[in-house]
C-alpha cells in the first residue's frame, strides 16, 4: 500500500469525528414503554433537556402504552422486551400492524436480552440501545440514546418484503472466485437490510465481512440469527479467523476488525482501538484495510445508517479497483452513510435493497 493509503488507515484511528451530520428537525416526541419504575424514571432524567427531544410520557405496559400512543402521538417509543401482561416482541408486532412508529428496543446485555433483540428487529425495530451496568453508565446510555432517536425520528416504517429466492444459476459460477470478496457496512436499519443480502446469497458465495453498528454482545445473536437463515456459514469474527468462500464474519460490538493478507490467505484482525465517527466497529476502519489488501478483488457496499462512516473507507475501495455498490434512498430507513459515499465519488451503483445480493454475484461472476 502506498503513503497515502498507509496515512489514512493511521488518521482514521488518531481523528475524533463531530460531523455527524445530524438531521435537523422539530421538536422529537419520545414514549418510553418499560415496566420498571426505576428504568423509566432514569431515562426520563437522561432524555429531558436533551437539544430537540421531548419525552411526552412513560408507560409500564403495553396496555397503558397503547392508550398513550393514540393520544400523545409519539415520534419515538423506547421499549422494553420483558414485560408482564404483554411482552414487548408481541406489542411491536401489534404497533408495526396498526400504528408504524420507529421503535428503540432497550434490552439488558445478557444473551437471553440478545436473542430477543434479534426478534424485535424481525418485527420491526430499528434499533437497539442497551441499558445501563456496572460498566455503562446512565450517561453513556442516555448519549447513545439521543443518538439513535435522533437517526429513527422521521424514518418512514413499512411493512416489510420476504426476500426473493436466488436463482440457482448464481452458484455454479462462482466456482473460481476463491479470491474474491464483498465488504459491506451499515447502521439504522441495518440488520434487516444485512438479512436481505445475505440470505439471497448461495453455499459457494464470496467470502463476506460485515460491520454493523451494534453495542457488545448483541452482534453474536445477530450473527446466529444470520446463521439461521442464511445458506452460507454467519459467525460473529474472532481475531485470526480465516474468509473463505461460503463463511460471513460480522465484526463484534466494540471491536474494530480489519482485513489481512498472507499469501493467497485473507484473514481478519479483530482489535480496539478509538473510536471512528464515534463508532467502533467502524465501516471506514474495515474498508480501508480492504482497499489495502483486497483492491480489485473486493465488492464493497454500504447501507442505510445515520452518518459518514464508510464514504473515506469506500473511497479508498474504488481508488483500489473494487467496485462499489450502495443502497438507494427510496429503500433506507436513514439516508446517511450511502449518501454520504456517493457524494464522495466512491459509489459505481446505487440500487433499492432487494436488488442488491444479485447485482453483487452478477459483477463478482462478470456479468454485469
Amino acid at each position: 500500500m502506498n503513503r497515502s493509503g498507509k496515512n489514512l488507515t493511521d488518521s482514521l484511528f488518531q481523528r475524533h469525528l463531530h460531523d455527524e451530520r445530524v438531521p435537523q428537525l422539530r421538536e422529537i416526541k419520545v414514549l418510553i414503554v418499560d415496566d420498571s419504575a426505576i428504568v423509566r424514571r432514569v431515562l426520563s432524567e437522561e432524555l429531558e433537556g436533551r437539544q430537540g427531544i421531548r419525552v411526552v410520557g412513560t408507560a409500564p405496559d403495553p396496555y397503558v402504552a397503547r392508550e398513550k400512543i393514540v393520544r400523545l402521538k409519539p415520534d419515538v417509543i423506547t421499549l422494553d422486551i420483558e414485560m408482564p401482561r404483554m411482552d414487548g416482541i408481541t406489542f411491536l408486532k401489534k404497533i408495526m400492524q396498526y400504528n408504524p412508529l420507529p421503535v428503540i428496543v432497550v434490552s439488558s446485555l445478557t444473551a437471553r436480552g440478545g436473542k430477543m433483540a434479534m426478534e424485535a428487529f424481525a418485527a420491526g425495530a430499528l434499533e437497539v440501545a442497551q441499558k445501563p451496568g456496572s460498566a455503562y453508565s446512565a450517561g453513556d446510555m442516555g448519549d447513545d440514546l439521543v443518538k439513535k432517536i435522533k437517526a429513527v425520528a422521521g424514518a418512514v416504517v413499512i411493512a416489510k418484503k420476504s426476500p426473493a429466492p436466488l436463482k440457482p444459476r448464481l452458484s455454479k459460477a462462482l466456482a473460481e472466485t476463491r479470491n474474491k470478496l464483498i465488504a459491506i457496512g451499515s447502521s439504522t436499519g441495518g440488520t434487516e437490510a444485512v438479512r436481505r443480502i445475505l440470505t439471497r446469497l448461495p453455499e459457494n458465495s464470496p467470502g463476506v465481512l460485515v460491520v454493523q453498528h451494534m453495542p457488545a454482545q448483541f452482534t453474536r445473536s445477530f450473527a446466529q440469527r444470520l446463521d439461521d437463515l442464511s445458506r452460507i456459514n454467519v459467525r460473529e469474527a474472532r481475531d485470526g479467523d480465516t474468509l473463505i468462500n461460503g463463511i460471513a464474519l460480522i465484526a463484534p460490538g466494540d471491536f474494530h476488525m480489519l482485513l489481512k493478507r498472507n499469501g493467497s490467505r485473507y484473514f481478519v484482525r479483530v482489535k480496539g482501538g478509538p473510536m471512528v465517527h464515534h463508532q467502533r466497529p467502524a465501516v471506514d476502519v474495515l474498508f480501508t484495510s480492504v482497499a489495502k489488501y483486497a483492491g480489485a478483488n473486493a465488492l464493497g457496499i454500504i447501507l442505510t445508517g445515520m452518518g459518514a462512516d464508510g464514504a473515506m473507507g469506500m473511497l479508498a475501495m474504488k481508488k483500489a479497483g473494487a467496485f462499489n455498490i450502495a443502497q438507494d434512498e427510496e429503500s433506507c430507513v436513514v439516508y446517511g452513510m450511502p449518501k454520504e459515499a456517493v457524494k464522495a465519488g466512491a459509489v459505481d451503483l446505487s440500487l433499492n435493497i432487494d436488488l442488491i445480493a444479485g447485482s453483487a454475484l452478477d459483477h463478482i461472476c462478470g456479468r454485469r
